[in-house]
């Protein structure tokens, strides 16, 4: 549980509905404030009367749109000069700008769902995903409505799950958290398999290749082929 969240929650019942506004809207632009706790606690307290559970989702929808539009924007304004620098600066030999290059087409191609997603599935994975969108840069009419349709979802999953266990909120906390870490970890074995796939065929492919290369200069030299039989090599049989 993040430290934040004890200061958060008590500016919550001292203050209402501003902070939980900020917090979503902070939490969204990429500071480590757990947003789905904060919503899961707003719910519990609707719940009891504190709150209208229907301001509360629209505070959160609005204030975590507005969150990621900040960090959309911060890439797009220094995002694409730190990309661009990497693929020039020294950095370039543990980087390798064919590896950003294939990276950046890579996420055009996903880009909607890799929105959509980290708005409430991989919330860890917002902030670096909205960056990233905007220094690609990924289209804001695309973005938008791909953020606005993932964080529906992530304002509505956590208040009602709050307002529906009340005061064992915390205990859904917990079990949302282990939730998220295994989805994390899942995609990250995921990725991982994918990576060991691909590298074990693209070495297959490069043994084909190499094999394939004294065939290729003699032929071009003297227009045959040499026998891939040994025996026919050494002159034991003969070539047909």
């Amino acid at each position: 549980m993040s430290v934040f969240l004890p200061i958060v929650l008590n500016w919550l019942l001292a203050y209402g509905y501003p902070v939980i506004w900020f917090a979503i809207f902070i939490a969204s632009a990429g500071f480590p404030i757990p947003s789905a706790l904060v919503l899961l606690a707003a719910g519990a307290f609707a719940q009891a009367g504190d709150f209208n559970i229907f301001l509360l989702a629209v505070l959160a929808l609005s204030a975590s749109v507005c969150g990621d539009s900040a960090g959309y924007f911060i890439g797009r304004r220094w995002g694409t000069k730190v990309i661009d620098w990497l693929e020039t600066s020294k950095w370039n030999r543990f980087i390798p700008p064919s590896s950003i290059e294939r990276g950046r087409a890579r996420f055009k191609k996903q880009a909607a769902w890799a929105v959509f997603l980290t708005r409430f599935l991989f919330p860890a994975l917002g902030g670096v995903v909205n960056l990233i969108a905007g220094a690609d840069p990924y289209p804001y009419r695309y973005f938008l409505p791909c953020d606005i349709s993932g964080e529906i979802l992530s304002a509505v999953i956590p208040l009602s799950l709050g307002y529906a266990f009340g005061a064992s909120w915390e205990a859904v906390g917990d079990v949302l958290g282990s939730f998220s870490i295994f989805a994390l970890a899942l995609l990250a074995a995921t990725f991982l398999a994918l990576y060991l796939v691909r590298t074990a065929r693209r070495s297959r492919i490069e043994k084909i290749e190499t094999a394939k290369e004294p065939a290729i200069v003699q032929l071009k030299k003297t227009g045959t082929v040499p026998p891939d039989n040994p025996a026919q090599r050494s002159g034991e049989l003969p070539l047909s």
